[in-house]
């Protein structure tokens, strides 16, 4: 893998991660209601993907 590859692969990896966690951010904010309506955060639980370094360090998707 070529160091290019590599910080591209980390970079798709980083901004995954920050969309993630702006989702939550956003989804949190919601009034309770608005949450329980969209099945927050019982439906996440079960099909969340853990965050991870990605490939490129040797780490699992």
């Amino acid at each position: 893998m070529s160091l290019i590859s590599a910080l591209r692969h980390y970079a798709n990896d980083w901004q995954a991660a920050r969309a993630e966690i702006r989702t939550r951010r956003i989804i949190d904010a919601l009034p309770l209601e608005v949450q329980k309506d969209i099945g927050w955060p019982d439906a996440v639980r079960h099909h969340r993907l853990p965050l991870s370094v990605g490939s490129w360090a040797g780490g699992n998707r």
